[in-house]
Parts: C-alpha cells; structure tokens; sequence
C-alpha cells in the first residue's frame, strides 16, 4: 500500500468521551467541533460510556459546523453473560460499536437498552449474544485497554487475545471489524501495542489507530481529573486517581496521530474510511404518533367529530352561538390536516379514564386551553370562548413542533393514569424521560472548592457572591458582582477556583427521571431510541426536546397536590351539603373576591407568597381576569408593570391607547400588555396576520431573534405582499408609521416576558376552587390543606397557626372518632388525623379504622385486645397516649403510659392461650384463672404529667402542641419585642435577609449539645412560634452566657444573624438568648450562674485500626444517648471526638460492655 503523503493524509477520532459519559468525559460537545475543524479534519464520532445520551446533541453540534457525525457508543461487554452477576466474578470489558446506517442505529439502540433493563450489573452490560443478534449495519473496534484482546494480551495469553480477534471478525464481518491500536505512553501501552500489530499481521485482521480522547487538549487533563474526584467524592490531592496517569487523553490533531504510529501509517489512514462508511442521519420532524382504536370499528375521525359535536350541546346547552359552531368546525379541519386527531383522543382517552375513576384532573395547563375541541371532549375544563384564549397559540398550520397537552393529576393517583396507559399501548411502548442535573454556577464552585481541597468556609463566601437568579452564569455573575470580581483579580485561589469551575460549569451531573414526561411510542420504545434505567424503570436516554424533535408523542402527566385538597375538601362538605360539586361554582362569587382582596390567602393555589398577598390587597380583584393577570404577571420581569397596572385598575381614566384599536385586546387587562395571546392579537388586528404568522413572530420574538423581528417589523408596519403571508400592515389600516413602530418596539421589549394566557388561566381556575373552599367552607377545605402536608411538620405548623387566625380549633386525635388525615367535625372544628402521629403504621391507622366500625374502642385494653398483631407494638401504643388519642377514655396519660407493658404482655399470653387450645369449656363456665373477662386490666391510678411534660410529649409525637402552645400566653409581648415571626425569616424571600440581625420569641424545641475540635460545647436548638420551626446555633462562648435558658419548652427571646445557604433551610446564629420573663428587666447580660457540665465518658484505644475500635463504634451505635464521647488514640496520642450520631446512654449494660472489652481502667465518665 503506498504510504498517503504529508498533505493528503486524513484521519477521525472514532473514540470519543463526551461530557454524557457522566464526570468521565470533558469533550464537550460545543467546543468539540471547534477543535475537529482546528485539527484539519472533517469527521468526528461519539463513543460515550455504555450510553448514547448526548447522541442528538453531538448530531446537531456536528451538523450545524459542517462536520460529518459518527453514532456510536463504548459498551461495555459482560465477561460471561448480561443475566450473571456475581461480586468479582462478572465485570466487563470495552468495546467501540459505531453505526453504518439506519440498521446499524437500530441494532445499537437495541443492545444499548438492554444492556440497562437486563444487563446492568454496575454499568449498563451486554454481551456476546446480544451483539449475535445485532451486529448487522455495526462497525466494531476493539477498544482500549480494558477491551478483551488487550486485556488477554495482559494477562500473557496471546492465544486467546488471537482467538477472540477471529471470533469478532466472523461475527461482523472481515471489513467490520478493526484492531484497536492506541498510545498514551502508558507502560501496559509497550506491552499490547506490539502484540495488537503482530496480530493483526497474522489474522489480516486491518487495524485502527485512535485516542481515548477524554477531554480537547493536552491541558484540559486537569479538568478531567477534577470531573472524576467530584465523580468519587475524592480530592486532587489524594494519591489514588483514576488510571489517568498521563495528559495524553486528548483530541490529537491528524500530524500527532500519523507520527504516533508513525510504524503503521495504514491504522490511521483507515479511520477515514471507516467514516466514510458510516451513514446514519437522525429524521427530524416526521411525527410517529401510536395509532388509537375507536370503539367498534368507528373511524378515528368520525370518532373525534361525534365525541366533538356531542360535547358541544353539552357544554353550551342547545342554542349554541354560531361563532362557537364555526370555530369547533376550523379547529377539527387543522386537527385532521395536520394528522393530530390521533392524539386528541389518545388524551382524551387517558383522561376519560382518569374522570370515570374519580380520580381529580386539573382543568388543563398550558395552551391546549386555547382549543374548543378539547373543551368539548373533556381534555380542558375552562371555557376559551369566555377568556378569550386562542386555539392557535396551541396549534397552526405554520407551527413546526409538535404541540403538547400537559395534564395535571392528583398528586397520590398520578401513577394510576400512567398504568393505565401502560396497560393500554404495551409497557414496552411507553417510557419515562431522562432530565440532567448539571453543574449550575453556585454548585460548579462547591464541586470544584470540593476537589480543590478548599475549606468549605472559604468556598462558602465565594459561592454565595454569585447572585441567585434563574439561569445565572459564572461569566454573568462576574459582570454583575463586584465583590466576586474582586476577588477573582486578586486572590489567585479565587482565580484557579473561579477558571476551573467556568469549565465544568453547566456539564451534566448525573440522569434522573423527569418528574412527569412520558412518552408512547407506535412500536417499541427501544425501536426509536435507547433505553436507560432508573430505579428499576425504564427511561429514554434522550431528553424531552430531542424526543420532539424526533417526531415521538410526549405527555406530561403531572401531579399536583392542590387537586387532591379539592377532591379531600369537596367530599367533607358534600356530607354535610350533598348537593355541593366543585364542577358547579359560581366564578363570580363575591364573597371569594373579597377574601382575596383582604390578602387571606394562606393556602391558596398559587397565591400564598407575601409578595401576591400586597398585590391582591393592591388591586381588590373583581373577576377571574384578574387573577389570570396576576398569576401572569407575578414573575421575575413582568413585575414591573405591576405598578402600571394597579394604577389604571383604580384609575381608569388615566389609561391611554396608543391607537384605539387597541383598546378592545388591552382592556381586560387594564391596557397593559401581559399575554402572549394579545401579542398575537395586535398582530392580527392591526396589521392584518393570521393567527399562525402572529404565532411564529411572537416565537421570535419571544427568542430574541432580531433578524427575524427586523423582518416582521417592515411587514408588521407596511404590510406585505408575498404569496402565503400577504398582510396589509398597520399603516394600511390607518395607524402611523410612528405609532406602529412604538407598538413594535413595546411588543418586541414584552414578548420575553409575556405569558401564555391559557395556562395562567388554568391556575387562576384551581386557584379560585381553593380560594372559594376557604372562604366558604373553611374547616373541611383547612382540614384537606393539613392532610396533603401531613409529613411536612413545618407547613403542618404553619397551616394550624392559620386555622387558630380563622377560629378553627384543631383538637387533638381521639382513637374513636379521627381519620387517617384531618378531618373537619360538623361543628366546623378539625380533628388530628392519626397517620399523622410518630411512629405509627398506616397499615395500623387503616385497622383501627375499619376495626372501630364494629364498634368504638371501650379502653386502652380493648383497643390493644382487638388489634394485635397489626403492626401494633409497645411504641405505637405509647405515641397514640402521648398525642391523647385515648383521653376520652378515662385514667390519664401518665398512668396509661404506664399500663401499656402489662397490657401488651396479657393480651399476647392470652393470644398464645388460645392458639394453644388451652381455653376448655369447663374453666371459661367456672370463671376460671384462664379466661380473663373482656376487659379486667386493673389500670394503677398515677398524678398525671406537668403540662410542660404533656406539650414537650405532644410535640414528640405529633410535631405539634396540640392541647395548647407555650407561646399563647406572650402573644402580645412577642407582637411586641419580636423583629421577625419565624416564617419570615425561612419563607421565600430569606435570602434578602442573609447576614441581617433579628430578633425572635419562641419556644425552645429541642436542643443537641455539641463538641467542637477545640473540645468546647456548642448547641444546635430547633425552635418555634406560631408560624414556623427554625435552627439555632449556639456557638461556645454564647452557651456558655445562656446555657440555663435552654429548658425545652422555655418561651425565649433571641438575638442573632441569619445565615441563609442555597443548599439547606436557613439557620439563626444566636449572640443572646433571654427567658421572655426576664427580657426587658434590665436585659440580663451574661450574669447567669455556670451549670454544671454534662458527663463526658473518655475510652482509650490502642488505635484506630485496633480490633477493639469497630466493636466500641458499634455499641455506641446501639445505646444512643446525649453523652459526648471522646476516644483518646494511643499510638498518635490523638483526642478525637466522636460525631453527634454516636453520643452514648449512660447504659450500665454500655458500661460494663467497654470495660470488658477495653479493660476497666480505659474507660472513665467525668
């Protein structure tokens, strides 16, 4: 073969990492073309880790630069077979597939999946089999040096390295398959190098030349390490990294390859081959939606216009207006043009099947509101005709993506829907969608602090420089921040942190699952796409744009808990009032609007926030209009016209239009503009657009696409004349060519911000049934509200200080009459569910429910009598007396606690007695010793506990003060003294009041004691007060001052600064902490007597590699307790204390454990 000369020599990297091989890879995709194009060559291909994740991305990246794109993927190959696996038996080895052509794609996405649904052991496995079945359309390389050949190569048995080379090659063919050769200057490279070649000269078998490109060039390597120290929690400094010991990992230019294998020019030359042999394209747009079945044998279309025309007359009664007839008919003629009919009924369907089994859907999201079709059949819920909302904003013959009805259902029966549907199409037809958590800029800089070996202080302060707000960059946070701009020119720690986490920033962390994208495919998912697992289930790997792109058929099957309060809320009242369905409200009722007006919206659907409860206040909303624009207008951006709006709602008269055309499309909104709808409307009214061109620009718009919007202004002011898009333009329509262009210029400055209107009007929707629950039936609707966030002790605490507001007692649980959730009573107060209540089964709670419909629970014996065996056991029992479920019952707390061993105890021998058969006839006639009657338990009268000891037991088990709150009595004073309630300081807007200095009353919770390095006590204290829990951290010297005044359940005043992190709840560095009886008294300073310290236990150990140490590290485990351990190493002479977790009991049991393993005179409490 004659050598190719300097100047004609081609070549393609066919072994790439991009950043999808997750925190092992560094090309990233959007540089990776750049640097192709910059090596002189015209070809790349993709090899990400067992996964094809970036696959499309890297095809358009690729596409886009004019470079040809290889698909392709490094699996990994099961040693024996992908269904074994077992620890240290079954691994894998490497292995590069890339794709021919369309049958090569689909055989790849088909190994690919499997080797994630049945294959995965560690990594994503297939095997020997599989590549049998698929190999077809496949080139195959035999990869790096954990590839079989090399690896047998290693392992000194060149025979088999030969035998496996021959094994593939027959398998794919003689001119598929390749000899993998690759230099990095590693010592295992000199040995299988010249091996791979001698093998190849004897099998014939060509070979390949590439580089385990990890990253673009020489210099990123460091980047590469960072990636996999952040991957495995390790630091650079540790010694043992990954098998990186070179900087050769990278994209080599065409010169560096040839002069690397200098020996075998021909290995290199064939890599351009190879890519010329590789034809795959992805098909863009073609949409493949599944086919659905009409009921007996109906055509689909005939179908969709029967359930259509039906849905009409009930909607809008018999004399439907004309204008709603006409637009039923064009709305039906795009579905069918633009073949979506399918999918109108697919949704239908689902939801069909939702309603019949009284599961809550939501009256719909997004513009799909905007369709009288899906009103009539049922998808939405919300009249388009009555709001205005428009049908093309969802779908116009000029819109190229494929639109999507997103639907939202009740949070606990969401799953319900999706198995139906799985049902439906096939499990394998349907899957869940992949979403990426990346590095954002604040985590980019942790990561990388991490690695760095930073402190964590230190990166702290840098971190919290980067302003938060959405879609913030580093290269913007620099701009923005002076403080963090200073830094980074003048620390040079600052500098490097700052460099390296530009790097990684915005790179793919980790997969999950999309919380509610699922997608239906027409064949097999696997058939369209690669598969990768998640929990077990089966997940796309391309994520939901791509997966439009690629034409399939993607839902979003929501859960929204608010839907479940409405459905808990409307079945309480609906006992009381039968007649009651939220279907039939009136949307006008004043009384609701009034509510709202008074900013009492604690509870609300998407009005809760402190900011929306001034602008309700504000504005007095009249109408649902008005709640639509709110929820439109509440965001970051519109907010500005907040103002502007308030002012033309109170004053109409100062509102003036630019053209009177406008006034009819402004004046819902107070002539402002806040939708995307009237956007599209100015378009049309004014200039004379269709719907579909009005949408496309709005796009633009909307995308900041100024050639485009250049374009469209001319059109937009004189109109145009082209065949398909002629419109007559403003100026035709009697508006000036000035006053046309300032329409222009405060849509074009708008369209970002503005908001797709059927979507806000869907919420207001949802937001006006809860709004409506509350007003009107105020304890079921609290009661449903406390019941969706039973597990949440904050919002639990948050929602009873609200129904305490609205006079609604919440009474504790009684074991006769509560529920699982809060339940309202009929004299309108709430009753503690039980499934509320620490440490008690559901399985239980649904027992005593259905148990007590016998008949109710006469004593604690009864109840214990009648469900044993049912998860119960001696700490249910305890909790349920502690939160005074069993107050009606007679005997108080303390002495039931007391009773419930001697009770447990003769309910299980009376238990075995039976099963034993011992219970005769005659013994049972005679009263005899061994038939206990039903209810004989002596209960020992005891004083009851101290009201403190009652609450401090309340809040142990329930999270809450349930028979009255320490606060009540200082609600005055704390109205007084305090700077801030709770919620303030932990609510949405925290982070405004970072590093600021407050002052709050509440009561004290729980405290944990700590020992810092230095050996000193610290304190981390959880405190309350009607609205919200909080942490206190007491720093040494602060303890020390006030460490009297931390009694659980005292009533305290605190002074100190908020800490508030990104990554955790916000914190209170307390300075001063004061009894509230003593505050104000001359302010106590810290004249407070020293207590007495607690005990400390001190174990001596040889080290910490000693037998002995795991064992006492485990029995500290076992008795957990409150005392701070400190363990003294006598080989390093160190004193370590031990973390929180291991605080011990004083035990006598521990005691004695440690002196026997540690002998008596290494173990002292003091």
């Amino acid at each position: 073969m004659s050598e190719p000369t300097a100047n004609t020599r081609s070549f393609a990297h066919l072994h790439i990492h991009t950043e999808y091989s997750l925190l092992d890879g560094a090309c990233r995709i959007d540089q990776l073309m750049e640097r192709v194009k910059e090596c002189g060559q015209t070809a790349i291909a993709c090899t990400d880790h067992g996964v094809m994740y970036g696959c499309v991305q890297f095809y358009k990246a690729a596409k886009k630069a004019g470079v040809k794109p290889i698909i392709g993927c490094e699996v990994y190959v099961a040693t024996r077979t992908r269904f074994d696996k077992v620890n240290k038996i079954d691994g894998n080895n490497h292995l590069i597939l890339l794709c021919k052509n369309e049958t090569g794609y689909k055989n790849l996405i088909k190994m690919v999946s499997a080797g994630f649904v049945e294959g995965f052991y560690s990594k994503p496995r297939v095997d020997k089999q599989l590549l049998e079945q698929y190999h077809e359309g496949l080139i195959c390389l035999s990869a790096c040096l954990a590839g079989e050949i090399p690896q047998a190569i290693l392992a000194g048995d060149y025979e088999r390295a030969k035998a496996t080379a021959l094994w593939y090659r027959d398998l794919f063919g003689a001119e598929n398959y390749y000899i993998e050769l690759q230099d990095h200057g590693l010592k295992e490279d000199s040995t299988v190098l010249p091996q791979l070649i001698k093998l190849s000269r004897e099998t014939g078998i060509p070979m390949a030349a590439t580089n385990d490109a990890h990253y673009l060039r020489k210099e990123d390597a460091k980047m590469q390490s960072i990636l996999l120290c952040i991957q495995t929690g390790k630091t650079i400094q540790d010694a043992d990294r990954m098998e990186f010991q070179t900087d050769e990992f990278y994209v080599k230019t065409t010169d560096e390859m040839y002069e690397l294998f200098s020996m075998v020019p021909e290995a290199c030359a064939n890599t351009a081959k190879i890519a010329e042999r590789c034809n795959f394209d992805f098909e863009f747009g073609h949409t493949k939606i599944p086919y659905y079945k009409a009921p007996d044998g109906m055509d689909n279309q005939a179908y969709f216009e029967k359930l259509c025309w039906d849905g009409l007359e009930r909607r809008y009664g018999p004399d439907v207006p004309q204008a709603n007839i006409d637009r039923l008919k064009y709305e039906i003629s795009v579905v069918k043009t633009m073949g979506y009919t399918n999918y109108y009924l697919i949704v239908w369907d689902y939801i069909n099947f939702a309603k019949s089994q009284g599961i809550p859907v939501g009256p719909g999201r997004g513009s799909g509101a905007g369709s009288i079709a899906a009103y009539c059949v049922g998808i939405t819920d919300i009249d388009p005709i009555r709001y205005n909302l428009i049908f093309e904003r969802f779908l116009n013959p000029e819109r190229v993506s494929m639109p999507d009805f997103d639907v939202d259902f009740c949070y606990e029966r969401r799953q319900e829907v999706i198995d139906y549907v799985n049902r439906k199409y096939g499990a394998d037809h349907v899957a869940q969608i992949v979403t990426f958590g990346t590095m954002a800029a604040r985590n980019a800089i942790r990561d990388v602090g991490r690695v760095m070996g930073i402190p964590y202080q230190q990166v702290d302060v840098v971190a919290k420089l980067v302003p938060m707000e959405l879609k913030m960059t580093l290269k913007r946070a620099l701009e923005v921040s002076s403080e963090l701009k200073k830094l980074y020119d003048t620390d040079p720690q600052v500098t490097e942190l700052i460099d390296t986490a530009l790097k990684v920033e915005g790179m793919p962390r980790h997969a999950s699952t999309h919380a509610a994208g699922v997608v239906i495919t027409p064949e097999p998912t696997d058939y369209y796409l690669p598969l990768a697992t998640n929990d077990g289930l089966p997940v796309t790997q391309f994520n939901m744009t791509e997966i439009e792109e690629l034409g399939l058929l993607k839902m979003d099957f929501l859960g929204l808990r608010t839907l479940t309060v409405i459905r808990d809320a409307e079945v309480a009242v609906q006992k009381q009032h039968p007649e009651f369905s939220i279907r039939d409200l009136d949307y006008d009722d004043p009384d609701t609007y009034k509510m709202l007006g008074q900013g009492d919206t604690e509870g609300v659907f998407q009005l809760e926030s402190s900011g929306m409860k001034q602008v309700l206040v504000g504005l007095q909303p009249q109408n649902l209009e008005d709640v639509i624009a709110l929820i439109s207008l509440y965001r970051p951006g519109p907010m500005d016209s907040i103002p502007t709006y308030l002012r033309n709602r109170h004053e109409p008269d100062k509102i003036s239009y630019k053209t009177p055309q406008l006034a009819h499309i402004l004046d819902v909104t107070n002539g402002c503009i806040v939708y995307q709808e009237q956007v599209m409307q100015i378009f049309r009214e004014l200039a004379g657009f269709s719907f579909g061109q009005a949408d496309n620009v709005r796009r633009a718009m909307s995308k900041k696409k100024h050639a485009v919007m250049e374009a469209e202004r001319e059109h937009f002011v004189h109109g145009c004349t082209e065949p398909g898009h002629e419109c007559p333009g403003c100026v035709a329509n009697g508006i000036s060519e000035k006053v046309a262009n300032e329409i222009y210029d405060e849509m074009s400055s708008f369209a970002s911000y503005a908001f797709n209107k059927s979507h806000a009007a869907c919420y207001a929707y949802v937001a006006f049934q809860t709004a409506y629950l509350k007003s009107h039936y105020p304890s079921e609707f609290m009661a449903a509200l406390l019941t969706s966030v039973l597990d949440n002790t904050d919002k639990v605490i948050e929602y009873t200080g609200e129904c305490a507001r609205l006079g609604i007692k919440v009474l504790p649980p009684d074991i006769n009459i509560s529920g699982g959730g809060f339940t309202a009573t009929a004299n309108g107060q709430i009753r503690f569910g039980l499934n509320a209540i620490k440490n008690v089964g559901r399985g239980l709670i649904d027992r005593v429910v259905s148990e007590r419909q016998q008949r109710p629970f006469s004593s604690l014996y009864d109840f214990c009598k009648r469900l044993y065996g049912a998860e119960l056991n001696r700490r249910a029992v305890e909790s349920l007396i502690k939160a005074g479920a069993f107050d009606g019952m007679g005997g108080n707390r303390h002495s039931l606690v007391e009773a419930v061993e001697g009770i447990t105890k003769s309910v299980e021998t009376d238990a075995r007695r039976n099963l034993d058969g011992q219970l005769d006839l005659f013994s049972v006639m005679s009263g005899g010793e061994s038939a206990p009657s039903a209810d004989n338990y002596e209960i020992r009268p005891l004083p009851e506990y101290t009201p403190s000891e009652l609450l401090q037991q309340e809040k142990e088990v329930s999270g809450l003060y349930l028979s009255g709150h320490p606060l009540d009595a200082y609600r005055e004073q704390s109205a007084r003294i305090a700077s801030h309630a709770i919620k303030a300081l932990t609510g949405e807007d925290a982070h405004k009041l970072d590093n600021s200095h407050v002052r709050i009353v509440c009561t004290i919770v729980k405290t944990r004691m700590m020992t810092t390095k230095s050996n000193s006590m610290m304190a981390f204290t959880s405190v309350e007060d009607l609205t919200g829990t909080l942490e206190v951290i007491v720093f040494p010297r602060v303890l020390d001052l006030f460490r009297d005044a931390l009694q659980d359940n005292a009533v305290v005043v605190i002074d100190g600064r908020l800490s508030v992190r990104e990554d955790e709840p916000p914190k209170l560095m307390a300075e001063t902490v004061t009894p509230i009886d003593q505050y104000g008294a001359g302010r106590p300073a810290g004249s407070v007597s020293r207590p007495a310290q607690p005990q400390r236990l001190y174990l001596r150990l040889p080290s910490r590699t000693c037998p002995q140490y795991d064992k006492v590290i485990n029995l500290l485990e076992i008795f957990d307790g409150s005392m701070p351990v400190i363990l003294y190493l006598q080989d390093t002479k160190q004193k370590l204390g031990v973390p929180r977790r291991l605080y011990a009991s004083g035990h006598p049991l521990l005691m004695q454990e440690l002196q026997r393993l540690l002998g008596a005179e290494n173990v002292a409490t003091k």
